[in-house]
């Protein structure tokens, strides 16, 4: 019920703030979204938050063509950082996290603000697909899933939750693109669907990992009944780079 609850009071803000929002208010909260799933993550790695935030927002508002820029120079700050440290064996290690979680974290949603330009509809899309493949894979799973996808670091998922996944994302993206953006196929929809739906699921697992190493459950306490930001918004933050990879490389 609490995951219930808590996503009837996400979806309809995901929604205001994408496709109805003036622009400074999306921007805020992409913003919100960003620093929540890097403070979670920073939490978790025990990276330094600070440099993170202040590299997270000059990729935000950075030009596309200036982002790459700024990920070199963060990367050359962050290993700066054991230089100074009296542990340099610890922080070497939390200096290669915290570059990780930037990209990982501020490129996602750069990748984000980069489909909303594109048009707004991309972005709800990047979000919503993977939204609908977690409730099938949820319910599939939970049902008939008997054979481990990933055991290692995430037990409870399995192949059968997985093809469940990708099933329902793809309901969901063969209804909603053809009448959000015009003149998208059916088949473009499927492997769009598809695509995004394998990247969420790679993000969901990447993120189990970082958890399990750092030997926590949940990201945070945010989100009742999901956890943290992070855990809630782990497969949007593959889905939204893959998604926009894709529409790059499409032909015209």
């Amino acid at each position: 019920m609490k995951r219930v609850l808590t996503a009837l009071v996400l979806v309809p803000v995901a929604v205001y703030s994408v496709l109805f929002a003036p622009w400074a208010i999306f921007l805020g909260v992409i913003f919100i979204f960003a620093g929540c799933c890097f403070r979670e993550y920073a939490t978790i790695t025990k990276s330094f938050a600070p440099l993170g935030y202040a590299a997270g927002v000059l990729i935000l508002l950075a030009p596309p063509g200036d982002v790459g820029t700024f990920v070199f120079m963060t990367t050359l700050a962050a290993m700066c950082l054991p230089v100074f440290s009296k542990t340099p064996e610890l922080a070497v290690p939390k200096a290669a996290y915290l570059v990780v979680g930037i990209s990982y974290i501020f490129g996602a949603w750069k990748c984000g603000i980069l489909l909303h330009d594109i048009n707004a509809h991309w972005l709800m899309f990047a979000l919503i697909v993977n939204w609908a493949g977690d409730t099938g894979a949820f319910y599939v799973g939970r049902k008939i899933g008997k054979h481990k996808l990933a055991p290692a670091i995430s037990p409870g998922k399995s192949w059968e939750g997985a093809f469940a996944s990708i099933a329902a994302s793809v309901i969901f993206g063969v209804v909603y693109l053809p009448l959000a953006m015009h003149g998208t196929s059916y088949l473009k929809a499927i492997l769009l669907s598809i695509g995004a739906n394998i990247a969420g699921q790679v993000g969901d697992l990447a993120e189990s990992a970082i958890k399990r190493s750092a030997g926590v459950k949940d990201s945070g306490t945010m989100l009742p009944g999901h956890g943290g930001m992070l855990d809630r918004l782990d497969s949007s933050l593959f889905a939204m780079p893959m998604l926009y990879a894709l529409l790059r490389l499409a032909p015209k």
